[in-house]
């Protein structure tokens, strides 16, 4: 255990999603006979995800600033059936109309923002309001029909990267960008270390740091490796290429950013930050906004993937992306969570969904398990918080350089 702490630095609690996750993997590998890890599954559980991941960015930042949002799904239908709409009739280029629907996403998020930030009603009220108008806005406005899309505009929720350079049986791009992966990552780390040998301060020794770089590239490497040599015509899709430049966007915005340090003061005590200095009303409606943007751009990518927007899309949505927030060690009295644990979190629901399905078992069954294993991440979570423990966050928060403690009170 000692040496566990000492690869992966702090409490082993740090890492116990990841290793939940490592253990899903493996279970589910074993009792589909292989399957789990298949390519071809591996990008279907990446693309059939992708949109509730970048929720999942969005809600932590809610939660972490003590709120909730329950209308991203409908935010999400609503921006997703209009920007179908905007395209189809008015005939105007895909990347307009992705762009027109991310200015849609801002002027909900602006709306919602005003009413929990400056006239003070609790984000559930006003986002249960919103949950209801917007899926009557998505149903008004389709006339529960489906709305197709055309082909460019797909792109964007089940495009791939393309093929280039000589044929050598794998995906040649998605090579180059796991390398690239690799590299930033023991860069990142070795720079970290020498910044922190500079200062003077105690750094881990190099077994520590090979051993760490040694797991993290390889299991980069393993991914890599799945996603390149899928079926013809499929590699690391467009979608995963888009969550993974908001990941390190927003993990830099909350971990390096005087934003990111308010909204994590706003939600561990919003009075203190207050009198701190910090402007609580406009990290309020800064996070509010943000999060229906980027539900703006998550009903986009799914729609992209159906093909069409239909009168049912975003349903539960904001239940999913909840989920993997909490799973992923944000704490209920808002203040703790990572954006790296929200990922985590929504990994974990998606491998349970993935796994479950490849074994047949019913959605019923499907829905407990869900329940269930989102009780007992919150029943951990209030737990130590009640023992003054640490939360449960993401196992790569130290390697994205994040000097965010997420403690709980």
């Amino acid at each position: 255990m000692n040496a566990l702490k000492k690869i992966f630095g702090g409490d082993t609690r740090q890492f116990g999603m990841i290793f939940a996750l490592v253990f899903l993997i493996v279970f589910f590998q074993i009792l589909t006979g292989g399957i789990t890890l298949t390519p071809e599954n591996v990008i279907n559980l990446f693309n059939g995800n992708s949109y509730i991941l970048i929720l999942a960015i969005g809600m932590v930042l809610v939660i972490i600033a003590g709120h909730i949002d329950l209308s991203v799904g409908s935010v999400a239908a609503f921006v997703g059936i209009s920007v179908a709409l905007i395209v189809r009739d008015w005939g105007v280029p895909s990347w307009v109309g992705i762009l027109i629907g991310l200015l849609l996403g801002a002027i909900v998020g602006a709306w919602q923002g005003f009413w929990v930030a400056y006239v003070g009603i609790p984000a559930f009220i006003v986002t249960l309001a919103g949950m209801l108008l917007f899926r009557g806005l998505n149903q008004l406005l389709g006339k529960s029909n489906t709305i197709p899309v055309p082909g460019d505009f797909q792109t964007i929720g089940a495009g791939y990267l393309p093929e280039i350079g000589p044929d050598t049986g794998y995906n040649n791009l998605t090579l180059l960008l796991g390398l690239a992966a690799i590299a930033a990552i023991i860069w990142g780390e070795l720079r970290r270390r020498k910044a922190a040998q500079a200062l003077g301060a105690d750094v881990d020794e190099m077994w520590v740091v090979v051993t760490r770089l040694v797991l993290i590239c390889g299991a980069i490497a393993y991914a890599t490796y799945l996603f390149a040599t899928g079926r013809p015509g499929t590699s690391f899709p467009v979608p995963g290429i888009i969550l993974a430049v908001l990941v390190l966007v927003y993990g830099f915005i909350t971990s390096r950013t005087v934003v990111g340090r308010h909204i994590y003061a706003v939600g561990g005590n919003k009075h203190a930050a207050e009198l701190s200095g910090v402007q609580a009303k406009r990290i309020d409606f800064l996070v509010m906004m943000n999060m229906s943007i980027l539900a703006g751009l998550a009903g986009m990518i799914f729609v992209a993937r159906s093909t069409a927007s239909g009168p049912f899309d975003g349903v539960g949505w904001e239940l999913d992306a909840i989920a993997a927030v909490f799973i992923g060690g944000a704490a209920v009295s808002g203040g703790v969570g990572t954006v790296v644990g929200s990922i985590v979190g929504g990994l974990v629901m998606a491998l349970l969904n993935n796994g479950l399905q490849l074994m047949s078992v019913g959605a019923d069954w499907t829905q407990i398990i869900k329940g269930l294993v989102l009780l007992v991440a919150v029943a951990f979570d209030v737990y130590n918080k009640s023992q003054g423990k640490r939360s449960i966050t993401g196992l790569l928060l130290k390697n994205f350089g994040s000097k965010t403690e997420t403690k709980a009170a």
